[in-house]
């Protein structure tokens, strides 16, 4: 096998333990009261100092794109799951804090997707755990 053939075989294999890993876990958030696209915006916030973060830091940590975050925020103000107010320290962009809801709501699945989680990563010992996180962050130039 050539160095092409085994990067594309390492490439889909990685890419179909993704997708089927995510489609495991998707389940997680069926009976949640937040989406996963929420729960993605609430891991950034709530983990910040004050559970307040910018929203150009929630766009830089997300997986869609900054359009479709925009639109996702205005929602969550909707719903009380955050409040988004003008930063201070630049007047074109805008603060984003968990309100009790919505901090509650992602602790609640955080738990539950945490341990989902656990459990499918529990096939990989902790060497093979190690050795997949220093490859990621290789791939990803880390």
């Amino acid at each position: 096998m050539t160095d092409r053939e085994l990067a594309l075989r390492a490439w889909e294999s990685l890419f179909r333990a993704q997708h089927e890993l995510l489609a495991e876990m998707s389940g997680d958030f069926s009976t949640a009261g937040i989406t996963e696209a929420e729960y993605d915006v609430l891991l950034t916030v709530v983990r910040s100092c004050e559970m307040t973060a910018r929203l150009r830091d929630v766009t830089a940590n997300s997986l869609i794109s900054q359009p479709s975050v925009s639109r996702l925020v205005d929602r969550m103000v909707a719903r009380e799951l955050i409040t988004k107010a003008v930063d201070p320290e630049d007047g074109r962009g805008a603060l984003l804090t968990a309100t009790d809801a919505g901090a509650r709501a992602f602790r609640q699945m955080a738990t539950r997707h945490g341990r989902s989680i656990a459990e499918k990563m529990s096939r990989l010992d902790d060497d093979e755990m190690a050795t997949l996180y220093a490859l990621t962050q290789k791939l990803r130039g880390l």
